[in-house]
Formats: structure tokens, C-alpha cells, sequence
């Protein structure tokens, strides 16, 4: 198969998948594929990507296929398709098979809760979008365009409340979609932090880096793990009672962190579900960005009739042992 070179690199995986189809009673049945994982090779350091995007931070490839229709009698009909995009993402499966990513705006929340001073991020798709408004008491502080003739790794644009590198104060934003109605997102800030806040970014169902923060108390614990044997240490018909019998061969450890996240709306219970499905999330730490994995196995959806504030406890591991044992 070909691909169309305009829009990224070389050709890189090639995915075969059978679909039949049943004329009888009308039915029909088909095979829907997932593009494997391995396609998507980016390499994000947990910061969201800059404008315009890093191949190597991108979640977004280009997709050619082809078709071959094979019926009982006649010859097989071939149909090719160029420059389809594919985004790192899923679908519910109440949302039916084959979910399509239909929307401008890149994340679920209409509402932003803003670390005190800390810049604020949405992803939109860049082909989907005419223009992103930012607003501060009713008044347009700063107007977005979309990035004319994106290539594929920027059709996710990440815009924020920047201009020219510098913060501008904002308590909303407004995206105009090529097609429909506006969206409206509302962003509160949070300024009550008694704790250091401790950011997470992670890969949400649309295939956008998104993050949250966690604004209560974390807890700092480490698991260690070892090899043992037994030694000999008997030397001429004798030995030392301070030599060890049983001697250690490796020891390393692992850190973790339970987070909280403080009282968010109900609205971020899905923000949450994401954060707890994603397979990509990176914590900020101590002035670094590092890799995690989340450790809760379960999680209790919380609502503000059943709890009143809802808070959220996360039990997180650094992906890394603790002595570097990388050769």
C-alpha cells in the first residue's frame, strides 16, 4: 500500500483484518479493528507538547487502508483511502461500536479547576475548530486560531491562556467549532493550597494529553524487594559468628505516593474514570516530570447528594526502581 508523504513520515505498520459480510435475513457482520498500540511510537516527557507538535510527542498518525470486496460471483472490488487520521484514544461501550471523534473540544469537563497562577491548557482538535476565546469578567482578553494546514501530529492543538509566553488571567473560555454551537468552559481557581499541589498529566479518552491537579496532603512510601542465598562461610572447620550466613544479592526498592485530591465539582468524575483508564500518565515532582502507574484496582464514583464534597484518594507508583538498575 502507498502512503501520502505530504502528511507524515515513511511507512511504518501494515494491518490486515477480514470482514464478511451475510446477506441472509438482511444481516450483516463485520469485524471492527483497533489500530495496535505499536503504531503509535511518541515518547512525551509529560509536558504537554509545544506548537507546533514533535513527531516524537504526538498522538495522532496517519492511516491509508485499503478495501477488498469479494463477492460469490464477479471480479473483487478494491477501493484505497489516504491520509485517514487516527488518535490514541477509545470509546465507551455504550457509545456503540466504531466510535467516532466528532467533537472540537478534547476533553470531557466544561469546567476547569486552575491550580492558583498556573497556566491552563485545553486540547482541541486543530480541523474542528474556528477560533478559541479566553475571558476574564465578561470582558475577551485573548483570542486563539487554529494552526492553518496542520500536518498529522498537530491535529491536536493545545492552547492556552498565553500571549507571547505570559500568563493572561482568565475565568472562561469559548470554542467556536466549524460546525454547531460554542462550548463554553468555565475555569475556578483553586487558592486555598495548604499542601504543595502535585500536578498529573495523562492520556485521555480522545487522545489528549490532559492534567489535574491533586491540591491535598500526599504520603511519600517506598516497598523494597531482594534476592537471598545462603553462603559458606565455614573456613578450616571454623567460622566467624559476625559473618552472615545469609547474604543478600540484589536489593532495590520502589516509591509510591497515596495523592488527594481535595474537593472537586462532580462534574471531574469522569475526568477521574479517564485518569484511571489511561495507560500514559506522568506526575510533576519535586521539580521533575516522572512516570507513574495508578495502583487502584476499584474505584467508587462519588456525588455530591451521597457525599457532599467529593474527594478523591489515588494511590500512584513511580514506574522506575528506586537504585537505577539500567545498563
Amino acid at each position: 500500500m502507498n502512503t501520502i508523504t505530504g502528511i507524515k513520515g515513511k511507512f511504518k505498520f501494515n494491518l490486515f483484518s477480514k470482514a464478511f459480510i451475510c446477506l441472509r435475513f438482511s444481516q450483516r457482520r463485520f469485524n471492527i479493528v483497533s489500530l495496535s498500540p505499536l503504531a503509535f511510537t511518541f515518547h512525551s516527557d509529560g509536558s504537554f507538547p509545544s506548537t507546533p507538535v514533535a513527531i516524537t510527542e504526538a498522538t495522532t498518525i496517519n492511516v491509508d487502508y485499503r478495501t477488498t470486496e469479494t463477492l460469490s460471483s464477479g471480479s473483487p472490488v478494491v477501493t484505497t483511502v489516504f491520509g485517514e487520521r487516527a488518535f490514541y484514544g477509545y470509546g465507551y461501550f455504550e457509545e456503540g461500536e466504531n466510535p467516532q471523534l466528532d467533537v472540537a473540544t478534547l476533553q470531557s469537563n466544561l469546567n476547569i479547576l486552575q491550580n492558583n497562577n498556573e497556566t491552563v491548557t485545553i486540547p482541541v482538535d486543530t480541523t474542528k475548530i474556528v477560533k478559541v476565546e479566553w475571558s476574564f469578567n465578561g470582558s475577551i482578553v485573548l483570542t486563539k486560531t487554529p494552526l492553518s494546514n496542520p500536518t498529522i501530529q498537530d491535529q491536536i492543538q493545545y492552547v492556552q491562556n498565553l500571549n507571547s509566553g505570559a500568563k493572561v488571567e482568565v475565568d472562561s473560555a469559548r470554542i467556536f467549532p466549524t460546525a454547531g454551537a460554542s462550548t463554553i468552559i468555565s475555569i475556578t481557581k483553586y487558592e486555598k493550597c495548604k499542601y504543595t499541589p502535585l500536578k498529573l498529566t495523562f492520556i485521555n479518552k480522545f487522545g489528549a494529553y490532559q492534567e489535574i491537579w491533586m491540591f491535598a496532603n500526599s504520603i511519600l512510601k517506598m516497598s523494597t524487594s531482594e534476592e537471598r542465598y545462603k553462603s559458606n562461610i565455614l573456613t578450616n572447620g571454623t567460622y566467624n559468628t559476625y559473618d552472615p550466613l545469609i547474604k543478600l544479592l540484589t536489593k532495590n526498592a520502589n516509591q509510591a505516593l497515596t495523592l488527594n485530591s481535595d474537593f472537586y465539582p462532580e462534574s471531574y468524575n469522569e475526568i477521574f474514570r479517564q485518569l484511571f483508564l489511561s495507560e500514559k500518565v506522568w506526575i510533576e515532582y519535586k521539580g521533575q516530570t516522572l512516570g507513574i502507574n495508578i495502583e487502584n484496582k476499584q474505584v467508587t464514583y462519588k456525588t455530591s447528594l451521597t457525599d457532599s464534597l467529593i474527594n478523591y484518594t489515588i494511590d500512584v507508583s513511580f514506574a522506575f526502581d528506586t537504585i537505577n538498575n539500567i545498563r
